[in-house]
C-alpha cells in the first residue's frame, strides 16, 4: 500500500442487517431515500429514525450539507430552510454547526453500511443523535 492509499481508502463497515430495526425504517422511506441517494453524488450517511432519516451529505464532521426527509416523505435541506422559513445566512451558520456538533457527539455511534438506490451508503443508527437532529431542526422550523 502506498502512502497516499492510506488516506485515500475509504473507511468500511459491517453490512447493515435487513432484519435490523434501522434497515426496517430505512425500508419505510424508501422512495424519498432512493431519489435523495439518486440525486446526491457527494458520500452520504443516513441517520434512520421511526419518523423521519437524516442524511449527511459529503464529508462531516468538516465539510458537509444535510438534507432529511420527514414523516410524509418530503425531502428537505438547507435550500428549502432559506425557500420556505426565510433563513437567513446566520440562521444556516448556527445550524449547520449545531448539527456538526451533534455530528461530533455521536462519532462513537455504530456505523454500518447498505445499499440504497445501487449505492453504499454509511448508516448511523444511533438514537441520541437523531434526537438532537430532532430537535436541532424543530428549533429552526418552528
Amino acid at each position: 500500500m502506498g502512502f497516499l492509499d492510506a488516506f485515500l481508502k475509504k473507511k468500511e463497515y459491517p453490512p447493515l442487517s435487513e432484519t435490523s430495526p434501522a434497515a426496517t425504517q430505512i425500508n419505510e422511506l424508501k422512495q424519498p431515500l432512493e431519489k435523495l441517494v439518486s440525486d446526491v453524488s457527494d458520500p452520504l450517511e443516513i441517520v434512520p429514525t421511526d419518523k423521519a432519516a437524516y442524511a449527511f451529505i459529503g464529508k462531516p464532521p468538516k465539510k458537509f450539507g444535510v438534507a432529511w426527509v420527514d414523516a410524509d416523505g418530503k425531502i428537505h435541506n438547507f435550500k428549502s430552510l432559506v425557500e420556505e422559513k426565510g433563513l437567513s445566512v446566520i440562521s444556516l451558520e448556527k445550524l449547520s454547526s449545531r448539527m456538526r456538533e451533534a455530528y461530533i457527539k455521536a462519532q462513537q455511534a455504530e456505523r454500518y453500511s447498505t445499499s440504497i438506490a445501487g449505492r453504499e451508503v454509511v448508516v448511523t443508527p444511533s438514537e441520541s443523535m437523531a434526537s438532537d437532529m430532532a430537535s436541532i431542526i424543530r428549533e429552526y422550523t418552528s
